[in-house]
């Protein structure tokens, strides 16, 4: 029985096979809410016998898939799995369980689990039934996977992914506020990839006022490569004053509308609520809303990516205020000019040494546009 001391020797197949998990999670990509993306492969012999992943919460979880895939063969056979078994009762029995049902040897996971109710219990459970247990490969990757899922169960808000898009010359609209379009249909496409992906698409009253967006997913289930319908994320608008106008193209759709107000806000609350928004009554001071309370209360409803679509002010106050994790950019080859909106509204800085760093994780062509997927360099959830 092996329980981790030190750091575990992981050999070539290992990693292949992890590897192979890591594939099969991706799957739960625009479905697992809220739950993690998880894959499992069941080897005996050197040879996959089962594998499996969670789709959707409340279904069997990735372990069962790939253990009733493999049958009896999973009897002392080794399971990778990219997030350590559970051992909890939720709305599925343990995994750790079911794999000691199954007979399985060794359990390699990927990380463990950092929901509080499982943090190594799943692994250690294993190890004190008599299976061989090692975690940490290719755990770099699997965190790249949950990013919301880690950053609610270690920070306790969800993971904020602003997406932006801007000429080379790092405007985003005339001063008029025109922008329709800047970017061409290939990088427009792509942005709803993203939103399927969130569990929450955040912007504030400004744009709702400036630009009536809709905010939902408007992509095929089949080009996600998903059966059922698409799962359509919260629409959540920040909105001091309940200035959204009961009529905005946010209601009437599929899926549910939040709106943050302060606490002056009362007088329109009803209006709002009969075209189906739910109100959430967020304390406020001069500069707005409080932000961080904002991310606590999404995380409480167990949301754990943001997509924020917003204006350069609540972008910019939310990259001052260490909330912004992660930065979709879209940048188009065109010039708008000196007259152009800007892309954030950030304090201005003294010194150079004082700007904030960003560590590009991606470029991509998409069409005649590029996209930029960026990570702040203070984010500690991956």
């Amino acid at each position: 029985m092996a329980t981790e001391p030190g750091s575990p020797h992981f050999s070539a197949s290992d990693s292949a096979y992890m590897a192979r998990a890591l594939q099969l999670a991706r799957r739960g990509l625009y479905t697992t809410h809220p739950n993690p993306r998880v894959g499992c492969v069941i080897v005996r012999d050197g040879a996959i016998v089962g594998e499996g992943c969670h789709l959707r919460a409340g279904e069997p979880h990735a372990e069962v898939h790939a253990l009733r895939a493999a049958g009896e063969r999973a009897r002392g056979a080794i399971a990778y799995v990219t997030l350590e078994p559970c051992s909890h009762h939720g709305r599925t029995p343990p995994c750790s369980d079911a794999l000691l049902e199954a007979g399985v040897a060794r359990v390699v996971a990927a990380m463990r689990d950092p929901n509080p109710r499982v943090a190594g219990q799943g692994l250690a459970r294993l190890a004190a039934s008599g299976v061989e247990v090692a975690s940490g490969l290719m755990e770099s990757e699997a965190r790249a996977l949950n990013p919301g899922f880690i950053s609610r169960m270690e920070r306790g808000r969800p993971w904020v992914r602003i997406k932006s898009a801007m000429s080379l010359d790092g405007r985003t609209a005339m001063a008029s506020g025109e922008s329709q379009w800047i970017t061409g249909t290939e990088a427009r496409a792509d942005v709803q990839r993203w939103r399927a992906q969130a569990d929450a698409v955040l912007t504030g009253s400004g744009t709702v006022l400036a630009d009536d967006p809709s905010l939902n997913v408007r992509v095929d289930a089949a080009a996600l490569g998903i059966d059922g319908a698409v799962r359509q994320p919260l629409r959540a608008v920040l909105d001091t004053r309940l200035r959204t106008p009961p009529e905005a193209r946010l209601f009437g759709l599929p899926g549910k509308v939040l709106l943050f107000a302060g606490p002056d806000g009362a007088s329109r609350r009803a209006a709002l609520e009969a075209r189906g928004a739910e109100v959430c009554e967020i304390a406020a001071d001069e500069r707005g809303l409080d932000l961080e309370a904002v991310l606590h209360e999404l995380a409480a409803r167990e949301i754990n990516e943001v997509h924020v679509e917003a204006g350069a002010h609540l972008s910019g106050a939310l990259i001052a205020a260490g909330l912004a994790d992660e930065l979709l950019l879209y940048v188009a080859p065109s010039l708008l000019g000196d007259g152009g909106r800007g892309l954030f509204a950030l304090p201005g800085l003294e010194r150079l040494s004082e700007r904030v760093e960003l560590d590009v994780r991606e470029m991509r062509q998409l069409g005649r546009d590029w996209r930029v997927l960026a990570g702040f360099e203070r984010d500690s959830a991956l």
